[in-house]
């Protein structure tokens, strides 16, 4: 359960807020600069690769222990 709840943050949570964190420092300052977008690409990236894993995670349980969910 715990582990479930930290592969959600870190897919969800931790992204939009990075997301978030950025889009309002963009407005106060109207460009971003080009080491922001880098690091905005490679964290997405990074957020893309994770949200691949957990996919593949949930497949996994689904098949070894269907009733994971509930538990």
């Amino acid at each position: 359960m715990a582990e479930t709840v930290a592969i959600l943050f870190m897919v969800i949570v931790a992204p939009l807020w990075i997301f978030l964190h950025y889009s309002t420092r963009w407005k106060s300052t109207k460009t971003i600069s080009n080491e922001d977008e880098n690091i905005l690409g490679e964290l997405w990236e990074s957020a893309e690769r994770i949200d691949a894993r957990l996919n593949n995670i949930e497949r996994i349980l689904d098949v070894e222990s269907p009733d994971w969910r509930k538990k």
